[in-house]
């Protein structure tokens, strides 16, 4: 059994809009993740994304409940969760923690944002989600805000990057220890990120767009360069984003095999990591909860991967970012 570190779901969300802050999603049978099949599962690590609601999804919060609100409600089923199963989970914020965790025989849970229109280019709000317990930040959803521009098909709007805030805030991430993430942003962002880091940056969960052509995923240039800085992208199990034939609604486990192929002739396999989006999508998935990332590994082994690389794709390629980038 291969142990994971998956680097993106949406579970507090789903948590938060279905009981609100009081939450505990140990045991939660109607999301895909919960604490219970994580355990089961022997999963490492599980970064979980406080996600700000936007479009459609703002239908789904409550009468009056601000941006900010749901943040610190999403930030306190985290912190809920924890305190009341110490003797399985512990909170990680770095390489050293989830180790530490592992040896102990703890889960590591480490809490993300995914889009950062609520720092609202002010640096003390960037640093006041680094005090909640951040450590893993996606700069866009899919809209603009005060770091740059999201993915688009309009080609302008894709050529934009980082605004002036942006680039100081990509800095100060990396200076506080702060994962910078660059899934959902525009490629004129990435080639920016590219210019500034100093350190490994991610994209959670983003796939190839040479094998499946949405500008959520990846160009084959911009995994060369993800790679050359030392990062990792996360195998996306959304359908859409393995297989954008129309009207496809599968999660196929042949097709993310055929991403971290892809990625390791472009690449190698340094850059292929785990970024399932669990609880952030529909579809019909072969893969349905963390306790079937077997047929995963299965599939990759199936194809030619040897087992010291799942296990680098598994847990340690985004340990040694995590080690390189995180404090």
């Amino acid at each position: 059994m291969f142990n994971t570190i998956d680097l993106h779901c949406d579970t507090l969300m789903a948590a938060e809009f279905r009981e609100g802050p009081d939450a505990d999603i140990f045991d939660c049978p109607q999301q895909a993740i919960d604490i219970k099949n994580l355990l089961n599962a022997k999963a490492m690590a599980q970064f979980f994304a406080i996600y700000i609601p936007q479009g459609e999804w703002l239908k789904k919060m409550r009468a009056g409940e601000t941006a900010s609100q749901f943040i610190e409600n999403c930030a306190q089923i985290f912190e809920n969760t924890i305190a009341s199963h110490s003797d399985v989970l512990a909170k990680a914020c770095n390489a050293d923690d989830v180790e530490k965790n592992w040896k102990d025989g703890k889960l590591s849970m480490i809490l993300a944002m995914e889009d950062g229109v609520e720092v609202q280019g002010d640096m003390a709000r960037l640093d006041h989600f680094y005090d909640l317990g951040v450590r893993c930040l996606t700069l866009t959803h899919n809209f603009a805000n005060c770091f740059g521009f999201p993915h688009s098909k309009d080609p302008q709007m894709m050529s934009k990057g980082l605004t002036d805030f942006g680039k100081e805030a990509v800095k100060h991430m990396q200076d506080i220890g702060m994962l910078v993430d660059v899934s959902h942003t525009s490629d004129g962002v990435f080639y920016d990120v590219c210019k500034i880091a100093r350190l490994p940056f991610v994209a959670t969960h983003s796939n190839c767009r040479n094998v499946t052509d949405v500008t959520r995923n990846m160009t084959d240039d911009m995994i060369r360069e993800l790679h050359r800085h030392g990062g990792v992208m996360g195998i996306n199990f959304l359908p859409f984003f393995l297989d954008n034939t129309p009207g496809n609604e599968e999660s196929r486990v042949k097709d993310m095999v055929e991403m971290a192929l892809h990625e390791k002739e472009i690449a190698g396999v340094d850059v292929i990591a785990i970024g399932t989006d669990f609880d952030g999508m529909d579809g019909d998935l072969e893969i349905k909860h963390p306790d079937e990332m077997h047929k995963l590994y299965d599939g990759l082994i199936r194809a030619g991967f040897t087992v010291d690389e799942v296990e680098k794709i598994a847990f340690g390629n985004i340990l040694r970012v995590m080690r390189d980038a995180m404090h």
